[in-house]
């Protein structure tokens, strides 16, 4: 239990009340009263996130302060903040939760418990501690006796820094970290995802100096025991492919894998629900009932949310504990990994459906992290956009990405994993792949009858795909060429193509002394 008086020691003065770890029902019956949620006739909370409707990855920073600076990879994605500037940040973050009504959750990242993290959130929101209980791992009445948080994040969302400029900031938003100090801050944006990957962030740091691999993968594992992840960069179907009737969730989102194997970091999910149906995600469309949290969705009249309306935002999501997902994996870990999938939307047309993967060009494409942004997803986006990722999460990524990387590989060579490159994105007609042929790619990967087939090389990009499948009734669009209107066409644009993976694969040229793994891409 935490007191008013045990915050003193975080700095936060004459705070009235302390919400401790409460229950869902304390949390709704907050909600109403102070009017943070809207509620769908479901009596499903529904919240407005303001203006933010997603990261302000411009504003993320970091302490520039030994030991922990000489690990992180500085650049656009982690940028320095001086300790006097973030101790100010820290004081107008204090200043606004002292005094206050505060909710102080208590709960972990990761359910393996010789690499999980307890973190203390404190925030004065009902709906973000709400969220937060959703997102992580809740302890027993019998850890929470004895809970000593390795961290601590700070929301001050009804804040914001009006000195930015005169800091070198890029705006009145912060999220900032001191690693050093093990405390995070974040003022300025009530955005949920801020909260979600802030820690994200920090497991990334933490995990892999300690010789264990982070992932922003999703996970499941079979009735045998055979684990599978699925990377995948937003829109590539990371969450809806994982989400698998026949397979247990382990997690949709965020893992670790270690010594005893995969471990959800997280202990919800967060998924998207712009264009929503029951039909085609019955999983995470049943998911949303008390307990879950809307974000950003616009309720009709009757109370039903519009899952088609992006008036507010494209980004419309939920938060659910997994449990909401009947078959999901008991204790969110199993062993290791027999296969990995990485999910590309490909809007060129000419990635194969469903690829097979050396160890060396496994390493090519999880740094190259590819997938496209397709006309209409994004305003001003009228041709397709391609886009680089590292490790499918870049963003998250405190550590240079051959970190991960090489972990990765070490990984794959000691569990002999299998390693697969799916199209979920378009063909050369500009006519996306279906769900169901990608499940049948996905089967075929899982039943392991993938193995089994003759396989062909794609040209430029040297990839081996399968002549036939089963489950796929016309087994010619395995072949991307063959849904052109020539192959004169299809060679142009995969030369094309091939020139963005080649110009954005420079930077790794010289990371790895043993190979060279810029040869395991595509060649011209």
């Amino acid at each position: 239990m935490v007191s008013a008086k045990d915050l003193e020691k975080y700095g936060l003065t004459d705070v009235k009340e302390v919400i401790y770890n409460p229950s869902y029902e304390k949390l709704t019956q907050d909600e109403k009263a102070k009017g943070e949620c809207e509620f769908t006739s479901n009596e499903t909370a529904a919240v407005d996130t303001g203006k933010f409707t997603g990261r302000s990855p411009k504003d993320k920073y970091f302490v520039n302060q030994p030991p922990s600076n000489e690990h992180i990879a500085w650049g656009e994605i982690n940028q320095p903040i001086s300790k006097e500037n973030f101790d100010k940040l820290f004081d107008l973050t204090k200043k606004q939760l002292s005094g206050k009504e505060l909710y102080v959750i208590d709960a972990y990242a990761g359910a393996s418990k010789s690499s999980r993290r307890a973190i203390r959130f404190i925030t004065e929101v009902a709906w973000q501690a709400h969220f937060i209980e959703n997102m992580f791992i809740m302890p027993t009445k019998e850890e929470l006796e004895n809970f000593e948080p390795d961290f601590v994040l700070y929301n001050a969302c009804k804040t914001t820094n009006e000195d930015y400029k005169e800091m070198g900031l890029n705006s009145e938003v912060f999220v900032a970290f001191n690693i050093e100090d093990n405390v995070a801050i974040i003022g300025g944006t009530w955005y949920g995802g801020e909260i979600k990957k802030g820690i994200f962030t920090m497991m990334n740091y933490w995990l892999p100096l300690e010789g264990k691999l982070s992932m922003h993968c999703s996970a499941n594992v079979g009735k045998e025991g055979d684990v599978c992840l699925f990377f995948g960069l937003s829109g590539t179907g990371k969450t809806t492919l994982s989400t698998d009737p026949n397979r247990a969730l382990i997690g949709d989102d965020e893992h670790g894998w270690d010594d005893e194997g995969v471990f959800n970091f997280e202990g919800g999910c967060y998924a998207k629900v712009i264009n929503l149906s029951k039909e085609s995600e019955p999983e995470i469309y049943n998911a949303i009932k008390p307990g879950a949290l809307l974000e950003n969705v616009v309720l009709k009249e009757n109370g039903e949310v519009d899952f088609a309306d992006d008036s507010k935002t494209e980004n419309t999501r939920v938060s659910y504990p997994i449990e909401h997902i009947p078959n999901h994996k008991e204790g969110l870990q199993a062993g290791h990994p027999k296969n990995i999938i990485f999910l590309s939307y490909d809007a060129y047309g000419i990635l194969p459906p469903v690829s097979k993967l050396t160890k060396e060009q496994a390493m090519y494409y999880f740094l190259s992290g590819y997938t496209a942004k397709v006309a209409g997803t994004e305003r001003g986006i009228t041709e397709p956009v391609t886009t680089f990722s590292a490790c499918f999460g870049e963003a998250f990524l405190p550590l240079h990405p051959t970190v991960y990387a090489d972990l990765l590989g070490k990984k794959i060579d000691e569990h002999n994993v299998n390693v697969y490159l799916v199209n979920t994105g378009l063909n050369g007609q500009g006519k996306r792949m279906s769900i169901k042929d990608t499940r049948a790619c996905i089967n075929g990967i899982l039943n392991g009858s993938i193995n089994d087939a003759e396989f062909e090389t794609l040209p430029i990009f040297n990839l081996q795909y399968p002549k036939s499948l089963e489950g796929i009734k016309d087994n010619s669009i395995l072949d991307p060429k063959t849904t052109w209107d020539s192959e004169e066409k299809f060679l142009e644009t995969a030369k094309n193509l091939a020139k963005e993976f080649i110009k954005n694969f420079e930077r790794y040229k010289s990371e790895n002394s043993d190979f060279d793994y810029s040869q395991a891409g595509p060649q011209l």
